[in-house]
């Protein structure tokens, strides 16, 4: 006998877990249908941009920063040692996502995202009093890379939770808040390091006072729409699914690539006899690309499929990397940044929107995505350093760009794998 949507609302209620029949979770047609619009929906996408405007997109500044501690605190380090610090914090924010995606399944967003954003605002005005590598590293590295697990993945999760048929388009608007992040941090970061007086700690304070409306909105209205679930913090069973394990797969060899030009082309860009304000500027100007590259292939990727959008996006994000070296003017090194910043936009929401449909629960999506992300983010704690130490060893920037357009590249095949072992077909728009 067919339930009725009295006995659905039952069943979803805080205090009974759903099953069916089976005592199995129910199936995401079987809960009721996210809204897929509307204001309250919005207002959370909305929030959770401004999550990333404050976290990803400090993250997408750390360019700047490479530059800047070369050539000033840490002129005595070598740039594989600085790009840890960055590869550490992209890390962390993800692979520290598998206790945060289902902390959120499980508790909500009052016990997680709230002490989160306190404790990532604190770390910001502690990174503006660091002065040694290793100060900057446990702050700017662990600390606030730590942060951002518990605050990004949450943010991801909720969106899932209030659209399915626009969820690609949903995550891209949510996403595209890092990018906006990344073109305001580091124009400012940049002008108030290399043409003012006020010197790093007040460059950071003033980001970090930025920081506060944003996260204020967030959590006014980041919320769950569904009830938290109680079953297994960790869900052994998502491994079973070959096409999860091939996303993660590709996902960790994208991650090895994708982050040297993020990291890297400032500094490339001084070498390359760019003025050091402007090359500041260069990470704004790959994140104001970045933004339609999260939006538009999101857009895309509900039409055409999420892992044919995300497959493609790798591809041509592989190529436009292995270009980087033969860039040498500046006009050229400016519009290389927009072209990288669109092509690149493609994967972050790309990988979390393909990922999330692999979650057969929607109250799952957190935990998924978390654990997804997690594994797959060790090619961002590996791939930066090896891009430096190419640096290093060689003087020049051809090894690095050789070595990791070819990790993306090998990552974009890999989505190809998975479609194989998705129930559609290599050729559906799955």
């Amino acid at each position: 006998m067919s339930s009725t949507p009295s006995d659905e609302k039952k069943s979803l209620s805080a205090d009974d877990e759903p099953s069916s029949a089976q005592g199995q979770p129910l199936s995401e047609t079987e809960l009721e249908p996210a809204p897929d619009g509307g204001l309250r929906a919005w207002l959370v996408a909305f929030g959770a941009a401004s999550i990333f405007f404050c976290c990803l997109g400090f993250s997408n500044s750390f360019g700047t920063f490479t530059e800047y501690y070369l050539s000033h605190q840490l002129r005595d380090h070598s740039p594989d040692d600085v790009a840890w610090i960055g590869s550490l914090s992209a890390f962390l924010q993800f692979f520290i996502g598998m206790v945060g995606g289902p902390l959120f399944d499980r508790y909500g967003s009052l016990q997680v995202i709230y002490p989160s954003a306190i404790l990532y605002v604190v770390a910001v005005m502690i990174l503006s009093l660091c002065k040694t590598y290793w100060q900057i590293m446990l702050v700017q590295g662990v600390l606030m890379g730590f942060a951002m697990a518990f605050l990004q993945f949450p943010a991801m999760a909720s969106v899932s939770q209030y659209f399915d048929k626009k969820r690609a388009a949903a995550l891209g608007v949510a996403i595209s808040g890092s990018s906006i992040g990344g073109i305001v941090m580091p124009i400012a970061v940049s002008k108030m390091l290399n043409s003012t007086s006020l010197g790093f700690g007040w460059t950071v304070r003033i980001i970090g006072f930025l920081m506060l409306p944003f996260m204020a909105f967030s959590l006014v209205v980041v919320r769950p729409r569904l009830p938290p679930r109680t079953t297994n913090f960790w869900i052994a069973s998502a491994f079973r699914d070959v096409r999860y394990d091939f996303l993660i797969l590709s996902t960790f060899f994208v991650f090895i690539g994708m982050f040297m030009p993020v990291i890297f082309l400032p500094t490339y860009a001084v070498g390359r006899g760019m003025d050091a304000t402007l090359a500041g500027y260069l990470p704004a100007i790959l994140n104001a690309a970045s933004t339609f590259g999260r939006i538009i292939p999101g857009v895309l990727a509900d039409k055409y499929g999420r892992l044919n959008i995300y497959a493609a996006g790798s591809v041509v994000t592989s190529v436009v990397i292995f270009c980087m070296d033969s860039t040498t003017s500046n006009a050229a090194i400016i519009v290389y940044s927009a072209v990288f910043g669109f092509a690149s936009g493609t994967i972050v929401s790309g990988a979390a929107v393909s990922i999330t449909g692999c979650a057969p629960d929607p109250r799952d999506i957190g935990t998924y995505t978390g654990m997804g992300l997690g594994f797959g983010a060790v090619g961002a704690l590996i791939g930066p350093p090896i891009d430096g130490a190419f640096v290093a060893h060689y003087a020049g920037f051809f090894e690095a760009t050789v070595f990791s357009g070819a990790m993306c590249l090998f990552g974009g095949f890999i989505i190809l794998v998975a479609k194989f072992a998705s129930p559609q077909g290599v050729f559906s728009k799955s």
